[in-house]
């Protein structure tokens, strides 16, 4: 097996896992009704993702190549305004429970919450699968 079939099969398994990881955020919000004003921002995220992921797997040519990137690049973009708003509104949270405490108090207690900081966190670990399918890649040496 040559090195250059190696590369084919592991990019295809990074796209192949970045697609997975935004199909089942997607089912995962839905089953959480995460559905409700800014809540659908991972959802349009996550629709991007598949349909630039899709279009690299069939058509592996470098304007898909280019899109997939811009794509990615907000899908982690997305990922860390989530990752904000969790931290925002844990620390609403806290200083709710706890009227008196101190700005350094609440912002420990932001990491810890009804809303989990690593759960935005997966849509830039699909962006990142996605973006390392195409390092190197053949299509960009078209012209």
């Amino acid at each position: 097996m040559n090195s250059d079939l190696v590369l084919a099969r592991l990019r295809r398994f990074l796209l192949l896992v970045s697609a997975s990881l935004c199909l089942g955020t997607v089912i995962e919000l839905w089953l959480m009704e995460h559905t409700e004003g800014a809540q659908l921002i991972p959802f349009v995220l996550c629709g991007l993702g598949l349909a630039v992921v899709g279009a690299m797997w069939f058509r592996p040519q470098k304007p898909v190549l280019w899109a997939l990137r811009g794509v990615m690049s907000l899908v982690a973009l997305g990922s860390l305004f989530g990752i904000y708003e969790h931290l925002e509104h844990n620390a609403s949270f806290y200083l709710e429970i706890h009227p008196n405490a101190t700005s350094a108090e609440a912002f420990i207690g932001a990491f810890s919450g009804p809303n989990p900081l690593l759960a935005p966190g997966i849509l830039a670990l699909a962006a990142v699968l996605a973006w390392a399918a195409t390092y190197y890649h053949p299509a960009l040496k078209q012209n």
